[in-house]
């Protein structure tokens, strides 16, 4: 069961979204209730040697900039005279309770759009380097020191360095500078030029992203999934066809019956809103398998609900929600589509909203096998499960 619990204090969401997001930076002195560092370096160490999480190791050396993946041995990490280095760990909410309970209070922004917790760890003087972003993200200060510079808006004909696997700004001038301390928050827009640079050892910091889907993406993502349902009988007609004066033109009428063909399909609505709460809540890293050993009925659930048990989200699954008529509602999990009415409807609602839930046990059959089947992925737990 998740026990680690971060509370903001004396924050404004209401301002900050109107006045700041997607607008301009903000530092946040140690706003929080209580600070405390989620999680410390050896353990993120650890995750770094694991096969199945994303690590990079970055280090600035003879004024280059080398990048090693995952997973790393552990000796690599007892190496000195290497130069400053950092490393970075993704999704460390997905495998850490007390890193995810990070995300809590920034759900001011809708869950949909929130996309993992990165946690670095940087001797004296590492870094990754002046670069920029495509999506929001707020750099919370857990241990040590680091000081933030902010520069310029960037876009796509900003110059870069020449390196395979970094994006780094080829010029940098800072126009804001500020050094963080443990529990110190700041907020970068998309596009800003920024570059952090840890002051002294044993720096980490947790970088919690925004998803920002890309108009490519989606449109090639959309494309992709619809193109399987689509018919091969379904041709362009022009059963009234005219002679035309040049038989090399394509009319006006032949281009808007083309286009209509393919925009009719691309401006369902129903079915987007379908695949997209699909799209968007598929796991970030399939690979990992986080079903039970053992899988769960109808009946199972009710007895654990009966016996008291609270049922957990999996901080590496997503979870979203669609109304549609009659207060029914879709509730996509993990890439997965269930259909929702009555008490199932206000359930998928409810487990959206909490990462933890004791709902009642006199719930019907139909919300009981959604628990069964959520369990059963792995998208829930019960607090019994760890």
């Amino acid at each position: 069961m998740t026990t680690a619990s971060f509370t903001l204090q004396d924050f404004d969401a209401a301002a900050f979204l109107r006045d700041y997001w997607q607008k301009k930076p903000l530092l946040i002195r140690a706003p929080w209730a209580q600070w405390f560092n989620p999680v410390d370096p050896d353990e993120l160490a650890g995750l770094a040697c694991e096969p199945l999480v994303e690590s990079r190791l970055i280090t600035h050396r003879d004024h280059a900039w080398e990048l090693e993946h995952g997973p790393l041995p552990e000796t690599r990490f007892a190496q000195e005279a290497r130069g400053p280095w950092t490393l970075l760990v993704q999704s460390v909410d997905h495998h850490l309770d007390a890193v995810a309970a990070l995300l809590d209070p920034f759900r001011f922004v809708p869950n949909w759009r929130i996309d993992d917790v990165m946690v670095s760890y940087a001797v004296d003087g590492g870094g990754v380097g002046a670069h920029f972003d495509h999506y929001d993200v707020f750099l919370v200060q857990g241990l040590g020191r680091r000081r933030w510079e902010l520069g310029a808006l960037c876009d796509e004909d900003t110059p870069l360095l020449a390196h395979d696997g970094l994006r780094l700004l080829a010029e940098f001038e800072a126009t804001e500078e500020w050094i963080l301390e443990p529990g110190d928050i700041l907020y970068v827009p998309p596009r800003f030029a920024h570059r952090g640079t840890a002051v002294g050892d044993d720096c980490m910091t947790y970088s919690i992203g925004f998803r920002a889907p890309s108009r490519a993406e989606l449109i090639e993502a959309w494309a992709d999934d619809m193109v399987s349902d689509l018919s091969d009988s379904d041709r362009y007609t022009d059963p009234h066809l005219a002679q035309q004066d040049n038989p090399g033109e394509i009319s006006v009428d032949a281009i808007a019956q083309l286009q209509g063909m393919i925009a009719e399909t691309l401006l369902d609505r129903s079915q987007f809103a379908r695949w997209f709460g699909q799209f968007n809540t598929a796991p970030k890293n399939p690979e990992i398998d986080w079903k039970p050993e053992q899988t769960a009925a109808a009946r199972d659930i009710g007895q654990l609900l009966a016996d008291g048990h609270s049922l957990i989200r999996n901080p590496a699954s997503r979870f979203a929600y669609l109304r549609e008529q009659d207060s029914a509602v879709m509730l996509f999990a993990d890439g997965h589509c269930f259909e929702c009415t009555d008490d199932a409807a206000t359930f998928a609602q409810a487990i959206c909203q909490e990462t933890e839930l004791s709902p009642r046990h006199d719930l019907s059959s139909d919300t009981l096998e959604l628990i069964a089947a959520l369990y059963n992925e792995g998208s829930l737990g019960f607090d019994i499960d760890a």
